[in-house]
């Protein structure tokens, strides 16, 4: 658990668009540019994608997208990118991420998660914090992990939970994963408490089974929280409630909760070009910054701080550009 509704516990490393086009009576309606991102504390017992488009509606923006699925168990945070904002929307999915997660030892289901059946029941026995630290330990730093059955990879161009749903299990390969953080909270009631910070493709749910292993009894989820995408925590998250009270107080209201585009690329170094070299960058030229040293990704700003984009170094020391923004007023 803990992403799409069919692919639950991986942080994918896909994200959806919305081209914000409907037809009403043969006729498009685009909607408004909307240029931001919005910090959504997405609710249980909805996908992803259905909160996409509830927020996408609200705002009658254009286009917008999200970055990495949670499942619609799991709760938290999901940054949602309107109009150029997309553009880093690949940057955030690639970011680590942060879950508070419940795991309820002795039981284990078919998908890892409370949705799932149960396949086996064990009992608990005999375990305490030092059982628990042990079993953690084995699970912090690079591991191997073979991706659920109930997970959107495709074999052959089909997605592993339809094969799943029909009780056809295929073989998949084990990915290498990093468990930067892995945390002990808490346990009652044969429920463990774990926070993991995690690196792209780590799938919760996965974790959680592993661990259930190592103790000897199995696992599964029963909740999941996001606490953390790349520099995004849940300090400005906005539930649907609040957007839609917002909603009824107009446009401005709902576009004051937005994040700047360049907020998810925060610890990039920042480059402010002169007029000229901000005009000839914006024209898809590389252009001579002195005194820049630097190997990776830049935040591109012209001389009225207005953020132009992503540049990145080249080899003989000019700054290229990588993706630039249309329009750089967030609202």
């Amino acid at each position: 658990m803990g992403n799409s509704g069919n692919d639950r516990g991986k942080d994918q490393n896909s994200h959806s668009h919305g081209d914000g086009r409907t037809r009403r009576q043969g006729r498009r309606n685009p909607g408004r540019d909307v240029n931001g991102i919005l910090l959504l504390d997405k609710p249980q017992g909805i996908t992803s994608n259905k909160a996409l488009q509830l927020v996408k509606r609200l705002y009658n923006a254009r286009k917008a997208g999200h970055t990495g699925s949670l499942d619609p168990l799991a709760t938290g945070l999901l940054p949602i990118c309107f109009g150029e904002a997309t553009k880093i929307s690949q940057y955030l999915l690639d970011a680590d991420k942060v879950y508070r997660a419940s795991c309820k030892l002795g039981v284990t289901t078919d998908s890892a998660d409370a949705d799932g059946n149960v396949v086996d029941i064990q009992a608990v026995n005999d375990i305490g914090a030092s059982e628990i630290e042990q079993a953690l330990s084995q699970y912090r730093g690079e591991i191997e992990q073979i991706p659920p059955m109930h997970s959107a990879l495709k074999q052959q161009g089909v997605p592993l939970y339809k094969l799943a749903h029909q009780g056809i299990e295929v073989e998949r390969a084990a990915r290498t994963v990093n468990i930067h953080r892995l945390d002990f909270i808490n346990f009652d009631e044969n429920v463990l408490e774990i926070e993991v910070q995690c690196s792209k493709g780590t799938y919760i749910r996965t974790l959680a089974e592993d661990i259930g292993k190592s103790l000897g009894c199995g696992a599964h989820i029963v909740a999941l929280r996001r606490l953390q995408a790349g520099p995004f925590n849940t300090r400005y998250m906005q539930t649907l409630d609040r957007l839609n009270e917002r909603a009824s107080e107009g446009e401005a209201e709902l576009d004051s909760v937005l994040m700047p585009m360049e907020s998810g690329l925060d610890g990039w170094p920042d480059v402010h070009l002169s007029e000229e070299a901000a005009f000839y960058l914006q024209q898809g030229q590389a252009v001579f910054v002195p005194n820049l040293q630097n190997n990776g990704y830049l935040k591109l700003y012209n001389n009225q701080s207005q953020f132009l984009g992503i540049g990145v170094m080249l080899d003989d020391g000019r700054v290229a550009p990588k993706r630039l923004m249309i329009n750089t007023k967030m609202r």
